[in-house]
């Protein structure tokens, strides 16, 4: 004996649908409910759920850091003997200067940014370098790397262009070497500017679909990177990353950032009044 309870069901409206209905058909669908304007916030809900899955299927993440400009008027004023502020007298000291902080110094907010940004996300596999900066002469190197003063100058002489075997013929021997001992699911997020061939392309022959960037540079301007990404570290928000291969390289430009004060995000010594930063 089987025994059926017949209940009466009260109508509930959810997100502009009633249920129950009197021809049993399908009462709602996710796509229905995205289109409806007080599922915005359903939306907004899927969309961070598909970041977060994306992130959580990346078992390693490293960063690449497009250079500084070498030969501007920051790397002058601290190549120039009577530079005495923190950082030229620790490149001129016998350990000599982070290439970070270096790097940071000549191109202002950009690089702060993208250093900050990559520590703050960076997840390596062991005995991998999280962080890793494109420099002239020496290819890839680890951004914690010390260089000296007459490293610096090395770097001035030479201007970054895929023609010049000085800058090439380096980078294209790490970024093989790199290519064959990271683990297979580990991802090279490129920070750094993908609509030029001078680091992209040799990038892009042997990482291939591992190559990433942050989706939201589309559009942004250097400045505007480099603020963005200090605010993500700052907020420990990470962005989400897209194919470089394929991707579109000039969008809309979005709204500017408000003004926002950091501390403790970055550590960097440079004299307050220097200015002409520039960066790749």
């Amino acid at each position: 004996m089987v025994t059926i309870t017949i209940a009466n069901v009260p109508m509930v409206t959810v997100a502009g649908f009633e249920w129950p209905v009197p021809t049993h058909r399908t009462i709602f669908s996710i796509p229905d409910l995205k289109s409806k304007p007080e599922a915005h916030g359903l939306r907004r809900a899927l969309a961070e759920l598909k970041i977060a899955k994306m992130k959580q299927s990346v078992a390693h993440r490293i960063f690449v850091l497009s250079p500084a400009y070498a030969g501007g008027e920051r790397a002058r004023m601290i190549l120039r003997d009577q530079a005495q502020f923190p950082l030229a007298r620790e490149l001129r000291g016998k350990s000599g200067a982070r290439i970070a902080d270096v790097f940071t110094f000549l191109s202002g907010l950009y690089f702060r940014g993208k250093i900050a940004y990559a520590n703050a996300f960076a997840r390596p596999a062991r005995g991998t370098s999280g962080v890793l900066v494109i420099t002239p002469t020496r290819g890839l190197v680890d951004a914690r790397t010390r260089i000296c003063l007459d490293d610096l100058r090395e770097f001035a002489e030479v201007d970054i262009h895929e023609d010049d075997p000085r800058y090439r013929m380096p980078i294209e021997r790490d970024v093989r070497h790199l290519a064959k001992k990271l683990p297979a699911e580990t991802e090279v997020v490129l920070l750094g500017s993908i609509a030029t061939g001078k680091y992209v392309e040799v990038l892009l022959a042997n990482f291939g679909e591992r190559l990433r960037f942050p989706a939201d540079f589309v559009g942004r301007g250097d400045m505007s990177r480099g603020g963005l990404m200090l605010r993500c570290a700052a907020d420990r928000q990470e962005l989400s990353y897209l194919p470089v291969a394929g991707a579109i390289v000039k969008g809309k430009r979005p709204p500017k950032l408000a003004p926002r004060r950091y501390a403790g995000v970055v550590c960097l010594s440079a004299p307050p009044s220097a200015k002409g930063a520039s960066s790749s």
